[in-house]
């Protein structure tokens, strides 16, 4: 007869299932790495079978193991609800990266937030994609916002991910620049001059790739890196030091002493997709898949004008599934 399993140790094999990966497993669980094989030899050992073929390089499920998996799940998503009907605070809280502040990001999390009252969504700003993905895949963070094609293809591989919008690109000028009495700026207008998209930040590498491409295509430089400006004043503070125009999103917040102005000849386009850990399920990320495309049908997010500019990969993986 099949002793009794300690739910904890089908949450160490779920873990490891999922990220294939003992170090990446534990930090998503808080516990050291030893603990963790631990567990799993342990209930190995209580099945009387090899859950994981292990080699210095990989780890991937036995047969055994990919038998095991559904039947993990169903135990834990029963425990989990049992722990939730008793202890009167319903699911936990679903953390989210939104990047930052007055974006699409914003409107999905505020809607999400009217469909789901009982669900707890809180917002983080992590400055980034490529930074917010790190967190997700470690468990610190449950969902974010960003361009899913300047991934590295390891790590988008274990994400699961939903077109939200395609957001028109825009630039911020000193407000004495000489493009900022236009309505609009022309790429054309930029040709020769450096533009700051984040290079040198490790956290927005998929954002300073996007404008790479663009600029690339536009006589347009890259602005080298420069220490990140966090905050209002900050931003205010660097803006009139360097003078270097900023790529932003038409969406971007009010700077004091800056301008917004959207870029076009062609409309440059920035590809939103909210991104989340497979195998995620909570009734907070359901609200928030439902607000994105609720949003995306109604204001016609998703839909590229004539001319945009838009790279191929990243309108292939903005395709729905």
């Amino acid at each position: 007869m099949l002793p009794d399993i300690d739910p904890r140790l089908l949450r160490a094999f779920d873990a490891v299932a999922d990220e294939l990966h003992f170090t990446r497993a534990a930090a998503r669980l808080y516990v050291a790495q030893q603990a963790l094989s631990r567990d799993v030899r342990r209930l190995e050992r209580q099945l009387g079978t090899e859950l994981f073929v292990r080699t210095t390089r990989q780890v991937a499920l036995t047969a055994d193991g990919e038998r095991l998996r559904p039947y993990a799940r169903a135990v834990l998503a029963a425990y989990d609800d049992l722990a939730g009907a008793f202890s009167g605070s319903g699911p936990r809280p679903l953390l989210v990266d939104l990047n930052s502040p007055g974006l699409s990001a914003d409107r999905v999390l505020e809607l999400a937030r009217r469909l789901a009252p009982d669900c707890e969504l809180m917002a983080r700003f992590e400055s980034g994609l490529t930074g917010a993905a790190v967190e997700i895949l470690a468990g610190r963070l449950d969902a974010s916002f960003g361009r899913v094609a300047g991934l590295d293809p390891a790590v988008r591989a274990r994400l699961a991910w939903q077109p939200v919008r395609y957001e028109p690109m825009a630039v911020i000028l000193p407000a004495d620049h000489p493009l900022a009495p236009r309505a609009e700026v022309d790429l054309a207008s930029l040709a020769g001059q450096a533009v700051y998209a984040g290079a040198g930040n490790p956290r927005t590498r998929e954002w300073t790739d996007l404008a790479a491409l663009l600029f690339a295509e536009h006589g347009i430089r890259v602005a080298p890196p420069a220490p990140l400006a966090v905050g209002v004043e900050e931003f205010r503070r660097v803006m009139a030091k360097t003078r270097t125009p900023v790529l932003a999103a038409v969406g971007f917040p009010p700077m004091p002493d800056a301008v917004l102005r959207p870029l076009v000849d062609p409309v440059p386009l920035s590809p939103i997709a909210l991104v989340w850990r497979k195998g995620l399920e909570h009734p907070a990320l359901d609200a928030l898949r439902t607000a994105a495309a609720r949003l995306a049908a109604e204001e016609d997010w998703l839909a590229v004008p004539d001319g945009a500019w838009l790279p191929e990969p990243d309108a292939a993986l903005m395709r729905p599934a």
